[in-house]
């Protein structure tokens, strides 16, 4: 039930060869869900996300929605849409945090980033920063459930077992999303994913959907 293809060369200039067919009952229903849901979650959440803009406005200068670029389905590039959670020069000083790094691997997240105003850490604690992602679910550059998109310099970093994960659609959540989300060693968390890779089904996304919340709440392992 993935939603899948061969990987080209996208953004990152390093093609692999991964070709996982989806058959075309299992695509209708899952973009059914995809659809369905979202649209549901931003109506009944859209009280909450006009409290979180005033949050953000008044928390920092800067735009609400933040647009970050993201390595979407074959290496390609799409703007992923978030509550901006970090202050306007966030991205300048990445260089300079970088070797407090409290992941191993090629991924980025320090435990106390500074760069994270006092509102964007509740919001990230809880990943209500996410909810606009529901948009890019229903554009069709994200699905409910799949791996978590990165960005390209730290996918560029991957070794091929890790960038097979291009090979299906990202997702606001996932396995790793209900099972240790940082506090998983960067190995675990591609095992995870690939776990979702081999389990992809409606029943698998279901499940994942339904945990999801209870995961959420106690915000273990956000940051």
């Amino acid at each position: 039930m993935l939603e899948s293809g061969p990987i080209g060369v996208g953004v990152l200039n390093r093609p692999i060869e991964v070709v996982r067919p989806l058959p075309l009952a299992s695509a209708f229903w899952k973009r059914s869900l995809d659809v369905v849901f979202s649209v549901i979650v931003l109506l009944v959440a859209f009280p909450l996300m006009l409290v979180v803009s005033l949050m953000v406005r008044a928390s920092s200068k800067g735009p609400v929605i933040y647009r970050g670029r993201r390595v979407g389905l074959g290496g390609r590039s799409f703007n992923m849409y978030k509550f901006r959670s970090m202050y306007l020069d966030a991205d300048d000083r990445l260089k300079d945090l970088w070797e407090q790094n409290d992941h191993d691997g090629p991924v980025f997240k320090i435990k106390h980033d500074p760069r994270i105003t006092p509102i964007g850490r509740f919001l990230r604690k809880y990943s209500l920063d996410e909810l606009p992602q529901f948009i890019n679910v229903i554009c069709g550059e994200m699905s409910l459930v799949g791996p978590r998109a990165l960005h390209d310099y730290e996918i560029e970093k991957f070794d091929d077992r890790s960038r097979e994960r291009l090979a299906i659609k990202p997702g606001i959540t996932c396995y790793w999303q209900i099972m240790g989300r940082s506090n998983l060693t960067f190995e675990e968390w591609m095992d995870l994913d690939h776990r979702y890779m081999d389990e992809a089904s409606l029943m698998t996304d279901l499940k994942i959907l339904f945990r999801t919340p209870k995961a959420v709440f106690f915000g273990d392992g956000a940051y």
